[in-house]
């Protein structure tokens, strides 16, 4: 029987001694290691349906090539996904998502939200060449570029908002960014450092937890599967409660980290037929999450008013829990 986490938390206030700047560092070098993964097998699916499905335009003349190889990654990368792999245990996840269901949580508009992430990387690191928003418009703005969906617009705008987790009760960075991967069930191979980089974790040859399917049963379906808590999967949460973005822009959301199933071709065996075109919803959107930093950098007051009618379109209360 899985642990249950019963205690709740006190109201979250936002944590303005954590290093802002350090979890963005972290962040950019996991995108990094994405970004070879990626590289080292890059699907030449033909992708024929108009529109959300056509191939990415914005980084067709983007030299790909010139990275590392993931396995020689920075030893920070290395030491974080120890750390992460360690702590995302079942327990943890039903606590966590046990605090983000009772706690009291801050409440705040889309754009605010921008903004107070904004503010506090720039707090940990005034000297900082891109912000925040200007990071989150480089996504969007690619995305319209290739004239996609407005709902597509949108989540490449938002995306990456969970990451005001790490100023509110999260633990850690570990428990904010990094690939994900399901909990419940086996650490398959095809995680980032493979199974041994979870020998430490308590769920670790458990009879329950590590067996194959786990807490689950095949074809279950992946939105009865607990993914590692961290940014993608609060803002998912968020989105899903409080939106009318549709289940492609909620996939994109929960799943855009979710390496070894999008990129590798783990846990396929959990899916149901609604995952099947999830998956090729969040194939789409990769490029645009892992390539569009090198784009020029957007003028917030320019589209601000484009993407607040976006906004109001797809989030009518306009005050978010978060």
């Amino acid at each position: 029987m899985a642990p249950v986490a019963i205690a709740s938390s006190p109201p979250p206030t936002v944590n303005k001694t954590r290093d802002g700047q350090a979890l963005e560092e972290l962040s950019d070098a996991i995108d990094e290691v994405n970004v070879l993964k990626a590289n080292m097998k890059k699907e030449k699916e033909a992708l024929q349906e108009k529109g959300l499905y056509d191939e990415s335009e914005f980084d067709k003349e983007k030299d790909k090539s010139g990275f590392r190889q993931y396995e020689d990654a920075c030893d920070r990368v290395k030491n974080f996904y120890k750390e992460q792999h360690t702590k995302q245990t079942v327990a943890y996840n039903l606590k966590a998502r046990h605090e983000f269901h009772t706690q009291t949580r801050a409440e705040m508009t889309i754009w605010e939200a921008m903004e107070k992430l904004n503010t506090l990387i720039d707090e940990s690191d005034p000297d900082t060449s891109l912000s925040q928003i200007e990071h989150l418009l480089q996504s969007a703005e690619a995305i319209r570029r290739d004239g996609k969906p407005r709902w597509m617009q949108l989540t490449g705008l938002i995306h990456d908002l969970g990451k005001l987790l790490f100023f509110y009760n999260a633990q850690g960075q570990w428990d904010v960014v990094g690939d994900t991967f399901p909990v419940g069930c086996a650490f398959d191979e095809r995680i980032i450092y493979g199974r041994e980089s979870f020998k430490d974790n308590e769920d670790f040859g458990h009879p329950i937890y590590d067996s194959k399917f786990g807490i689950y049963s095949p074809g279950c379906g992946l939105d009865k599967v607990m993914l590692s808590w961290g940014h993608d999967e609060y803002l998912y949460h968020i989105a899903k409660e409080q939106s009318t973005l549709p289940d492609e822009a909620l996939a994109m959301i929960r799943y855009h980290s979710f390496y070894p199933w999008h990129n590798a071709g783990a846990y396929h065996e959990l899916m149901d037929e609604h995952d099947k075109e999830m998956l090729r919803a969040v194939k789409a959107f990769n490029p645009y999450d892992l390539y569009s930093k090198s784009d020029g950098i957007p003028s917030a007051e320019e589209l601000k008013p484009y993407y607040m009618e976006l906004i109001n379109e797809y989030f009518p209360t306009k005050v978010i829990r978060w």
